[in-house]
């Protein structure tokens, strides 16, 4: 074999190779190629194998961003992407300078119009979600977009939804990322933070007190109210007590004096005897220092006295009566006459004022019991 037939059989032989690699190409799964034939859209090849014919038949390259660089693809993958952007300065509906950060999650459904109609798709998604996130911002206060965020990510996903419709791109999701506020706000509303605890401290503290006041106040008065009533039953119970008490001993000395009544009748007493524990009884009070017994019936005080000195004396002054004396001459007084004198002499007698204020008659003296026998 000379040399020019070995340089056609390897110029066949890389011809071939170079027919097989552009004929047969193989998409894999979740992923498509849009052909173009003769610089038209001829179809979209899916996942598997896929037969081209050469010089005819030509992918078209699809430009994608991968983090901060754009690349060129054959393929274009159906699967959900993440774009994330760098914070942008925006400005709020109160004038406040802040820098936003977000993130997109978007996905590819039709690849032939995100080729067709539109030149840069990753380009045009950027700038689309910058212009409407400045715009959406700035629609809303401070406050509103450190305490919205929900609607942020909301407004900004329709809108964007709406726009990349037409593209074949679905956008699934937006969130922002971070939210700078200047440092200046930073440190008021730091301020203000410590503001609004101390505040709910005070407020707090406030509370607690009070609830304990209406508690003590409350304890208080539940205490008073028991020591009220217990204070009542023990006087009821004392009042009870007493009466109770009372009416046992008014029974009993009501009792006692039914029995010493029965007693006397059932005994058939005397005068005497009653005369002599009525002597009894005076000398009974009459004991211990600083008394006066005044009695009340002197004059019957004293006729019981000299009944007395005629019951038990008479027979012993009958019988120890001297003989009869000479006229002129009185008869010497004998024991029991001077005992009855020592006891008169010994009793104020008194009897108790009237109440027209008139004094009282003075008491008679007894007569000596010589002169009671003359």
């Amino acid at each position: 074999m000379d040399a020019l037939t070995f340089v056609i059989l390897a110029a066949l032989v890389g011809l071939a190779g170079f027919v097989l690699y552009t004929c047969v190409r193989i998409v894999p799964q979740a992923k498509v190629m849009v052909v173009e034939r003769l610089g038209k859209f001829h179809g979209v090849a899916t996942s598997g194998l896929n037969l081209l014919i050469p010089f005819l038949d030509s992918p078209r390259p699809i430009e994608m961003r991968t983090g901060n660089r754009y690349m060129r693809s054959t393929m274009v993958d159906l699967r959900e992407q993440v774009m994330g952007f760098e914070t942008v300065q925006v400005i709020t509906h109160d004038n406040v300078n802040m820098e936003v950060g977000s993130v997109i999650y978007y996905q590819i459904v039709d690849a032939a119009k995100a080729l067709y109609q539109v030149e840069n798709l990753a380009l045009a998604i950027e700038q689309l979600t910058m212009t409407n996130l400045r715009n959406v911002m700035g629609s809303l206060t401070l406050d509103q977009t450190l305490t919205s965020r929900e609607t942020v990510n909301t407004r900004l996903r329709m809108v964007l939804d709406e726009a990349t419709e037409k593209w074949g791109v679905k956008v699934t999701r937006v969130e922002l990322r971070e939210i700078e506020p200047p440092q200046a706000i930073k440190s008021a509303m730091a301020k203000q933070m410590t503001a609004e605890r101390e505040r709910r401290a005070e407020v707090t503290k406030a509370e607690g007190d009070k609830a304990a006041a209406i508690l003590q106040a409350e304890g208080q008065k539940i205490s008073r109210i028991l020591q009220a009533e217990g204070e009542r039953d023990a006087e009821v119970a004392r009042a009870e007590g007493h009466k109770r008490a009372t009416m046992l001993e008014a029974e009993g000395k009501a009792e006692a004096t039914r029995l010493t009544f029965e007693a006397i009748h059932s005994g058939h007493a005397t005068p005497e005897v009653l005369a002599l524990r009525y002597m009894e009884t005076l000398q009974e009070i009459g004991k211990g220092d600083n008394k006066m017994f005044i009695p009340y019936e002197a004059t019957a005080t004293l006729g019981a006295i000299s009944v007395i000195k005629d019951v038990f004396f008479a027979k012993e002054d009958a019988a120890r009566r001297p003989a009869p004396q000479a006229p002129g001459t009185r008869p010497a007084p004998t024991a029991a006459s001077l005992s009855a004198q020592s006891i008169a002499r010994s009793n104020v007698i008194a009897e108790p004022a009237t109440l027209t204020g008139a004094s009282a008659p003075q008491a008679r003296r007894p007569r000596p019991p010589s002169e009671q026998d003359e």
